[in-house]
């Protein structure tokens, strides 16, 4: 009996409790969700995501006259880790050398045949001039022997005077064609020996032009700062194993972190609102408590779609107004254009209004009872709109329909 008593008011207590549970979970599910309509400032924004990059980048390139040696895809054969601060003069990479190797070899081939034949055209002109110089002595002594003869003839018959004197004639004139034919010949021999010895010298030229060449295929910074990767046509990066081409040599590059700009890409939808000129409040994933401002510097008339996607996407260039040791290009950055700021307009939350058959109208608390008003909407953002007419600061209005309104007739503007 004493049990009996202790168990009956405990049981009525659990059965308050249990009952008050469940009117609260019915109320749950009825719950109307309000917001009130405020006055102030609009301000209409559009966020999107963007990478930083540098303004002013330094590209270091390779070597410069690949297209004089017909030298194309260049492979990187060793590239220092993207984000190395480097010093001016400090390595930066290597280009495999193989196809320039191969020249060399060629050119030294091509020297050593010319150097062959410039040897062999000295020694035949040599032995060439030497004979004919040898048949000019060999006349003139002639001359000189017909000479001491037809002095010694003086006492001969005059038809033996007249044949020593034809004979003479005959030899001073073999002589001049001689010494001109040895002019000409002279001349032919110098005229082949400038040509083998230019021959030699432009082998020269080119093979020390290769060697040179192949010294430029081990890169050296030109300044100091920090190694950024260069983007291919593709957007992925140019790594080792990756190529270069006469066309575009870059093997990496140096931006000026003091100059920086975050590269996004709007919708279509979005770039309507989107103008050069426009402030930007910029974000950093890497660093969240840090915002910088910026402006919109760059925005691209024609779209372009990105690999894999059907949407197009339209550049935009925002500049940072100031910037932070700690920021680094590729980083991601989230970026919040002000595309437009009115003030001192009523706005109320998206969810808040309604349509049907072309009448934007709100569910308005009047006192005990709700009202379905009509509304004159303005411009909206991503969270609340413009209510131009229809409502005033302080009515409070409902984010969901209410039971039992939905037929309700709507409320026109006053």
């Amino acid at each position: 009996m004493k049990n009996r008593k202790v168990w009956i008011p405990a049981l009525i207590v659990l059965l308050i409790i249990s009952s008050y549970f469940l009117i609260s979970s019915k109320d749950d599910e009825n719950v109307m969700i309000t917001a009130e309509v405020t006055s102030g400032e609009f301000i209409d924004e559009v966020f999107i995501s963007g990478e930083l990059q540098s303004t002013s980048l330094q590209k270091i390139k390779g070597p410069a006259n690949l297209r004089r040696f017909r030298l194309n895809q260049i492979k990187i054969q060793d590239l220092v880790p993207e984000g190395t601060i480097v010093k001016k003069g400090d390595y930066v990479g290597k280009l495999d050398p193989s196809g320039v190797n191969e020249l060399i070899l060629d050119a030294q081939l091509n020297l050593e045949t010319a150097q062959s034949k410039y040897t062999q055209q000295q020694l035949d002109t040599t032995l060439t001039l030497k004979q004919e110089r040898n048949a000019v002595k060999d006349l003139k002594f002639q001359i000189e022997e017909t000479q001491l003869e037809l002095k010694q003839s003086i006492y001969e018959p005059p038809a033996t005077i007249r044949k020593l004197e034809i004979n003479l004639e005959k030899k001073e004139r073999d002589l001049r064609e001689k010494e001109e034919n040895y002019s000409i010949k002279k001349r032919q021999a110098d005229a082949k020996m400038i040509e083998v010895g230019t021959e030699v010298s432009k082998n020269k030229k080119k093979l020390a032009d290769l060697v040179s060449l192949q010294e430029t295929f081990t890169i050296y910074t030109d300044s100091p700062g920090m190694i950024t990767y260069v983007k291919n046509w593709d957007g992925g990066k140019r790594k080792v194993g990756g190529n270069i081409s006469p066309w575009d040599p870059a093997i990496a590059s140096l931006p000026d972190l003091t100059k920086m700009e975050s590269k996004t890409y709007a919708n279509e939808v979005d770039i309507r609102k989107i103008k050069k000129g426009l402030p930007v409040k910029i974000g950093f994933d890497a660093f969240p408590e840090m915002e910088i401002e910026g402006v919109v510097t760059e925005v691209a008339n024609v779209g372009e779609k990105k690999r894999g996607s059907d949407v197009k996407l339209f550049q935009i260039l925002v500049k940072l107004n100031n910037t932070n040791d700690a920021l680094r290009p590729g980083m991601t950055t989230s970026n919040r254009i002000i595309t437009n700021t009115k003030k001192d307009v009523l706005s109320a939350p998206l969810e808040s209004v309604f349509t049907k058959d072309s009448t934007n109208y709100v569910f308005k608390k009047s006192g005990f009872s709700i009202v379905k008003q009509e509304v004159e909407l303005g411009e909206a953002n991503n969270d609340h709109i413009i209510i131009a007419k229809g409502l005033k600061s302080g009515d409070v209005v409902y984010l969901n329909k209410p039971d039992g309104y939905e037929d309700a007739s709507i409320k026109a503007i006053e």
